[in-house]
């Protein structure tokens, strides 16, 4: 492979925050002494020089998502410049109460559901189609700390209010997009795989060969506005299904497999039990050729702080960021800040038998013999230094997590992602 093209530079500090789902503490602790945005007389103000990437699942799990929305929209308002709003998959998702709630229910709605009340059928869609049990009952809760009537009906009427042309969701949809580029750095809400690099609806496929990042993220990002246009307009094509279908469809996942590789909304970096894995090596080489030296995502719950996957085999340092800690342990996020040379990490992690420690790292880029980013004998992550040793992370079945200190010198032969081996120390062997 050629050498990778200098990158843009990107100098300014990129603070990075991502499914936040509706849980205001978690955005709250973000800017508690964050050197680079604050909430400031109850508004999200990002410091000068820096650039605020919110990745996406604004909603859903908390008793606070209308409040969530409101301050990203204002911030994006005041600040176009140095706030970008990707959309997640739990965002997305919603467009398609705008029709369910009106008389056009999924085919696989059972026939009792699609007759009973709308509070019933509103139950049944988030329970049963978005993963979003309690959404149901975190609006109401919502509603009633902001003093206004939350019966049944009146949480209905307040999503369908949201998405209505104007209603803060629809504003909120129409704020975001899929990919956004800073320097080395690609952001998008859930992954990247060789279909979604190369399918972007309303386009011809392309090939990996030929792939420019930019080009690419143009063409996705106007897709993505295109389709929110339509939505807005409540447009039908010529044979009467809704024109906004095709966005619906490219956030949805595959039954089977709850993914889709085809999607950078509800794509991802995983094994089957989610733990943290590269991309297949011909998108990371068509990344690399494109300046692209680091994905950072949300999407994926990956504990407490943030997982770092590096690459040893490619001829230039390459590495995914998965951010999201919605399931974690602790009820704070994890502060990334991207930089094209290096990314810091800070936050909390409840190991398994050693109790809570704070995590407050700097990982440059450069840096291809550490331990971190590299896989244990057990498939578990190396996921930052601590006094005593290393953090290290592994999914278990049923969406367990163990989080682990393992003394210096005992984390044993380590190997990346792509399966390479590596000495004790982290170094290629």
């Amino acid at each position: 492979m050629s050498p990778a093209p200098v990158a843009p530079r990107a100098d300014h500090p990129v603070t990075f925050l991502t499914d936040v789902e509706g849980q205001w503490q978690r955005l709250a602790s973000f800017l508690v002494d964050n050197p680079h945005a604050a909430l400031v007389d109850g508004q999200l103000v990002v410091r000068p020089g820096a650039t605020l990437v919110f990745g996406g699942d604004a909603i859903d799990r908390g008793a606070h998502g209308r409040r969530i929305v409101r301050l990203l929209l204002d911030a994006k308002a005041r600040q176009p410049d140095q706030v970008v709003l990707l959309a997640g998959n739990r965002d997305i998702n919603k467009m398609r109460l705008a029709t369910e709630l009106a008389g056009e229910p999924l085919r696989r709605t059972p026939e009792e559901v699609k007759a009973a009340p709308a509070p019933a059928l509103l139950r049944w869609i988030f329970a049963h189609t978005m993963g979003a049990a309690q959404a149901f009952e975190f609006r109401q809760a919502e509603l009633t700390a902001l003093g206004e009537t939350a019966s049944d009906d009146d949480v209905v009427q307040s999503f369908l209010a949201d998405l209505a042309p104007g209603g803060e969701l629809t504003a909120y949809l129409a704020a975001c997009q899929l990919a956004w580029r800073s320097g080395a750095t690609l952001f998008v809400h859930g992954g990247v795989a060789e279909e979604a690099l190369t399918l972007v609806p309303g386009n011809p496929p392309s090939s990996l060969d030929r792939f420019d990042v930019d080009a690419w993220a143009e063409r996705l990002n106007r897709f993505y506005a295109e389709q929110i246009q339509a939505f807005v307009a409540r447009a039908r094509r010529a044979d009467g299904g809704r024109a906004w279908a095709e966005l619906i469809k490219y956030q949805t996942p595959h039954p089977e497999t709850r993914r889709n590789p085809a999607s950078v909304v509800y794509g991802g970096f995983g094994d089957a039990d989610n733990n943290p894995r590269l991309p297949a090596r011909p998108v990371v080489d068509a990344l690399l050729r494109s300046g692209v030296h680091r994905v950072v995502v949300g999407h994926t719950p990956n504990g407490d702080v943030a997982s770092t996957v590096r690459a040893t085999s490619t001829g230039a340092p390459f590495e995914v960021v998965i951010a999201d800690n919605s399931r974690s342990r602790v009820d704070t996020a994890c502060r990334v800040t991207v930089r094209d040379d290096a990314i810091a990490l800070a936050g909390r992690v409840i190991l398994d038998e050693e109790g809570e420690r704070s995590i407050d790292v700097a990982l440059p880029l450069a840096d291809r013999g550490s331990p971190v980013g590299r896989h244990t004998a057990d498939g578990s992550l190396v996921k930052a230094p601590l006094d005593e040793g290393f953090h290290t992370f592994r999914y278990l079945p049923g969406y367990r997590v163990t989080q682990r200190l393992v003394a210096r010198g005992a984390l044993g032969p380590l190997r990346d992602a792509s399966g390479d081996a590596l000495d004790d120390d982290g170094a290629k062997g």
